[in-house]
């Protein structure tokens, strides 16, 4: 009778088993890809630019709704750099981007050329606070409250939106990125300073 207990077994179901958790548990999953971003991979393109031959969009009239009630408009925050993403607790990808994203946030926080909103796509703003206050990461966090324009979000999680002060999408990507990248400070701040 042959050896069940071989080498060879023993490391295949050890593969297999990470394989698993890899695959069902969203925070190992998470974790994976952060680590790859910390290497260099997923990078944001800032190559993207609102004069491009994509239409203009109006967004003036989106708005968004924070824990408290208030609502902030899009158009209110004209002169700003307005960073705009699209996240939900349950998603790998919005998990593993989330520290990067609290970084570059701790360093544009107190400029008040910035806005940051942190659309919770779930739509439990409550258990989106409690996320982000267990984490520290402290990121305003919002629900929807007018119609989001499918040229801006089509459902995609985590979808990254960047307007310029005059409200013009100067960056729109879909998955994950490492946003704490020098060529993408580089770019917020760009944008801060242009008219």
């Amino acid at each position: 009778m042959k050896k069940i207990l071989t080498r060879n077994n023993i490391f295949n179901g050890i593969i297999g088993a990470l394989l698993l958790v890899l695959l069902l548990v969203p925070s190992a999953k998470a974790l994976m890809l952060e680590g790859l971003m910390q290497i260099g991979l997923f990078k944001p393109d800032t190559g993207y630019q609102a004069q491009d031959s994509r239409p203009a969009v109006d967004l003036s009239g989106l708005r968004f709704r924070d824990v408290s009630g208030k609502v902030v408009a899009i158009g209110d925050l004209k002169g700003k750099v307005v960073f705009l993403n699209f996240w939900a607790s349950w998603c790998p990808p919005c998990l593993a981007e989330m520290p990067s994203i609290h970084k570059m946030y701790e360093k544009f926080k107190d400029n008040s050329s910035f806005a940051f909103i942190f659309v919770d796509a779930d739509g439990d703003l409550p258990k989106a606070k409690k996320f982000m206050d267990k984490r520290k990461y402290g990121l305003p966090v919002y629900d929807v409250a007018s119609e989001i324009p499918e040229a801006i979000f089509s459902g995609s999680l985590p979808t990254t939106v960047v307007l310029d002060r005059q409200g013009r999408v100067s960056y729109n990507e879909s998955g994950a990125a490492n946003y704490n990248d020098n060529k993408f400070i580089a770019f917020m701040t760009k944008l801060s300073s242009a008219n």
